[in-house]
């Protein structure tokens, strides 16, 4: 009875907030009521906490789907460093010269552009009047080294607004570097 979720309020709060590994472990000390209630009186945080396990969800099939690109061109980059190392909106994979091969939805999300107007573009596209040469020059100076990278670069928006992007370009390999990965995100 003590344990029955329907008799405990703001559980719910608390549950919310749990890494899966401690929700976890404490699931099987609960006894789950047979009708199932929504958490109405703290829907605001439990959305944010609901919120949160999406944006995981999400960014781990992202993983996955680079881990196939990575199993399909033999890359023996460690993804799952690179990626918890990294923060991102926007995730972009280019072959040697800069095409575009795969962006991630929040490509679309942050610039406006689909996923197919993308793919085998470079990302010129995503510059303009007030983008930098000089960030430019930096920046194709810095790929040609094949070593990680950070940069903040003005681009555009389809709708032709300008943003402040930070990217971080870490080259992909097998034997020689075959691919670009961009962890990309607006900053102010």
């Amino acid at each position: 009875m003590k344990n029955n979720l329907a008799d405990m309020m703001c559980l719910d709060i608390y549950l919310s907030s749990l890494k899966n590994e401690e929700y976890e472990q404490m699931n099987h000390h609960l006894e789950t009521p047979a009708c199932k209630t929504m958490p109405l009186l703290s829907w605001d945080i439990f959305m944010e906490g609901f919120q949160r396990r999406i944006i995981e969800a999400k960014k781990e099939m992202e993983l996955e789907h680079v881990r196939s690109l990575a199993k399909k061109f033999n890359w023996k980059n460690d993804l799952s460093e690179v990626f918890s190392e990294n923060n991102y909106e926007a995730l972009i994979i280019t072959d040697k010269d800069q095409n575009i091969i795969w962006v991630n939805d929040g490509f679309s999300s942050m610039t406006g552009y689909s996923k197919k107007f993308a793919i085998n573009k470079t990302p010129d596209f995503l510059q303009g009047p007030k983008t930098s040469l000089d960030t430019k020059s930096r920046i194709r100076s810095k790929i040609a080294s094949n070593k990680p990278f950070k940069e903040i670069i003005v681009n555009y928006k389809k709708d032709r607004t300008l943003y402040n992007c930070e990217v971080k370009i870490i080259p992909l390999y097998n034997e020689h570097t075959t691919h670009f990965i961009a962890f990309e995100k607006e900053v102010v």
